[in-house]
């Protein structure tokens, strides 16, 4: 489990394709200081598994689900990512519950940048629309933000210096996509009054 509060931005060294999946290698000295193998961390939201650690760099197995369902993907070396590990039982919930199981991805559909934060909308697929609600929470590659509009077909959010500047969002432009994942008890809620 993860709390969207990102601890730093990495960066892609290496990408190997691995029978149908990915061997992904990523440059994160925040996060691999006590990494090990088999440990947890969230690339870009995804909650993928450290089989490899040398120095700063960790590297994990993307399956082929992992690479259809998020933009992981279309990762280039080079690429920056956001980073966290695994959340601690003695730490706080700084964010909110993100298990790093991406829903699906959106598309960036403008940014309005404001004299203290910044508008970002995105577009919001029709299965996923009935899980996002205004003042709710969603986590976009792993951050995780309160939705300030929604609509059938999109949700807006509004982003601090601070997120601007520690995450990849500072450098999201108009048409990228980014992984989305909506609040779990959102979809247990659902689950729950459907069965009565």
């Amino acid at each position: 489990m993860f709390t969207g509060i990102i601890e730093e931005k990495g960066e892609v060294v290496a990408i190997e394709q691995a029978g149908g999946g990915a061997l992904l290698s990523v440059r994160g000295p925040v996060v691999t200081s006590d990494a090990g193998h088999g440990d947890s961390i969230a690339v870009n939201g995804v909650c993928l598994t450290v089989v490899k650690v040398e120095g700063d760099v960790f590297t994990v197995d993307v399956i082929r689900e992992s690479l259809d369902r998020s933009s992981l993907g279309a990762l280039t070396t080079g690429s920056a990512v956001n980073l966290e590990r695994a959340v601690r039982a003695d730490q706080r919930l700084g964010g909110h519950i993100v298990q790093g199981h991406v829903d699906g991805t959106a598309a960036l559909l403008s940014r309005e940048p404001g004299e203290s934060w910044d508008d970002l909308r995105f577009s919001l697929s029709a299965s996923l629309s009935r899980y996002v609600a205004e003042k709710g929470s969603i986590a976009i590659d792993g951050i995780s933000l309160t939705v300030t509009t929604v609509d059938d077909e999109s949700f807006g959010v509004s982003l601090i210096p601070t997120t601007l500047k520690l995450t990849t969002m500072g450098d999201r432009q108009v048409g990228d996509v980014v992984n989305i994942e909506v609040d779990v008890i959102a979809k247990y809620v659902e689950r729950l009054v459907a069965g009565q």
